[in-house]
């Protein structure tokens, strides 16, 4: 008998190589993939989705450059990557920015965090690390907020009970939002910035008050709401009328309370509650913390990865990022889903890989299933794809 379970056991352990081994060599075969597709459409300049009448945006050629470099059989030596660097490194400002005179912050995040990836092989990236992040650190509301002066309207100092405080924005809308904030805190982890630095410190804030959970935001919106997810800022403009009264790219919907009352309140989505996730683990909030707690249970009622969840098509390679990178940042293979009176455990990587093995084309893109927010920029979708994928592979990787 000993001598049957055994070899039923030996059985089942090969079988489930077998499947990871074939997992990670499809997972592989669509990064591959991925990456043929992009280099062909590497401009000779070095970036990608280059515009000649500018401005351009340096981060779409960063989240590229971001993808390859996270490929362990890639680095800043590869050419194509070094002209990329190259090409990134160009938008330099004196202020120690990477942009090209619009969207200051998104465009140096995003660029920080690929030559954080390349500043052991390449100077250039490495001496321009510390600006960035001194730069970056100027356009937080609430921080020192002293910026140059051409971006002084974009960002104020505020005391900490203002809606803005924490946040990071566009500037063209004069508000911080989640969007941004998530990329900013990224670069700031990329770059080495440790989670107990006051300036991740002061983002929770911000983070907590986007964060439908009555239980610990103080913020009229949120009052009663148990959702737990996160929505996209605290503030629709900088509007004296519109401060604090919050904004969902999802609308709103009608919630019931403990009391047997109900309201209508802010939907949390998909995006922005992976993105306020992320944020969370970087933060070094314990997972028995309430507020991941409650994320946690938004994410186990609404996973999915045919939709952003709350939003549709709407945004979804930017949800694929933002997912992949939660979910590697949570560190477990399995997340627990809720699908009617069960509890599921998902692989998440394994769900993220066929996934985007459906949605990849003949030619290595991905296929685009909406415009809004740039999405029917290929270059853009395929390198949003790209990240999420070798978050996964990391995932992977680790089971051996």
């Amino acid at each position: 008998m000993k001598r049957i379970l055994s070899a039923v056991l030996a059985g089942v352990l090969a079988a489930t190589a077998a499947a990871q081994l074939d997992l990670d060599e499809r997972a592989q075969a669509v990064s591959d993939r991925a990456i043929e597709f992009l280099r062909s459409q590497q401009h000779e300049s070095g970036g990608w989705s280059v515009r000649d009448e500018g401005p351009n945006f340096p981060a779409i050629s960063a989240l590229v450059v971001t993808g390859m470099l996270l490929d362990p059989d890639i680095d800043a030596t590869d050419p194509d990557v070094g002209e990329a660097l190259g090409y990134i490194l160009s938008f330099r400002q004196e202020d120690g920015g990477i942009y090209d005179r619009i969207l200051a912050s998104y465009n140096t995040s995003i660029c920080l965090s690929a030559i954080a990836l390349a500043r052991d092989e390449l100077p250039e990236a490495e001496e321009s690390v510390e600006p960035a992040v001194a730069f970056l650190r100027e356009l937080q509301w609430g921080g020192s907020a002293s910026p140059p002066a051409a971006l002084q309207e974009e960002v104020q100092p505020v005391a900490r009970e203002h809606p803005f405080f924490g946040g990071v924005g566009y500037g063209s809308h004069s508000r911080p939002d989640n969007s941004n904030l998530t990329f900013w805190l990224q670069a700031l982890e990329d770059a080495g910035v440790p989670g107990d630095d006051p300036a991740v410190q002061r983002a929770l804030v911000f983070l907590e008050r986007t964060q439908m959970y009555g239980d610990t935001n103080s913020m009229p919106y949120a009052e009663g709401s148990s959702q737990g997810g996160f929505i996209y800022s605290t503030s629709p403009s900088s509007n004296e009328h519109e401060l604090g009264i919050g904004e969902s790219k999802a609308g709103a919907i009608e919630e019931s309370f403990s009391d047997g009352s109900s309201a209508s309140r802010l939907r949390a989505y998909g995006s922005m509650t992976y993105a306020g996730f992320k944020s969370y683990a970087f933060a070094n909030l314990e997972k028995s913390d309430m507020r991941v707690l409650a994320a946690r249970k938004w994410i186990a009622q609404n996973y999915s990865l045919d939709e952003n969840p709350g939003m549709g098509t709407e945004g979804y390679y930017y949800f694929i990022l933002v997912f992949g990178r939660a979910m590697n940042a949570w560190g477990e293979r399995y997340i627990s889903v809720q699908q009617e009176d069960m509890m599921l455990r998902q692989d998440w990587a394994e769900d993220l890989v066929n996934k985007l093995e459906e949605l990849q084309q003949d030619d290595g893109s991905f296929e685009i299933v909406d415009d809004r927010w740039m999405e029917a920029d290929p270059v853009l979708v395929t390198a949003y794809s790209l990240i999420a994928l070798q978050n996964a592979r990391e995932e992977l990787r680790s089971r051996h």
